[in-house]
């Protein structure tokens, strides 16, 4: 799977050890940074990658900032994504399931690596159930249309 992942500053630990432990299991994976300690903007960071989500260029998007919440506002700004702040298995796994989320937003300073791995691991293998659900997804793109 193709997987743009990127962070600000407080993020950027959690980041690289993703982008690592995801190219080990055979992913594709695209760093839009940040690299480094210095303060930056997540707004800029966010859009960069949800618009590659949106375009195509990549199946899933993960962001990680200071509470994974500032990138998840910036992210849904951006027409066809639909980006979930999550802060453990199950808003991971549900995101998934029922809300076919495509960019996963995560916390740097309130969750562990372990977590964090688990909960990547479960937004990536966890299929949308369409059904009913796919109904509401519809509604949520039309919603984002009429803007």
């Amino acid at each position: 799977m193709k997987i743009v992942i990127g962070s600000d500053h407080r993020g950027v630990e959690a980041k690289r050890r993703l982008v690592t432990a995801l190219q080990a299991q055979g992913h594709e994976v695209v760093d839009a940074g940040t690299n480094g300690p210095e303060s930056v903007d997540y707004p800029d960071l966010a859009y960069e990658v949800a618009k590659r989500v949106s375009d195509g260029s990549a199946e899933r998007g993960i962001l990680i900032c200071g509470t994974g919440i500032g990138m998840c506002i910036t992210a849904n700004k951006v027409r066809g994504v639909r980006a979930a702040p999550c802060h453990d298995s199950i808003t991971a796994e549900m995101c998934r399931r029922h809300n076919d989320a495509n960019v996963l937003c995560l916390s740097a300073d309130l969750l562990g690596d372990e977590l964090i791995d688990r909960m990547v691991r479960i937004f990536l293998e966890t299929p949308f159930e369409g059904g009913r659900h796919a109904r509401r997804v519809e509604k949520i793109t039309k919603i984002e249309e009429m803007r």
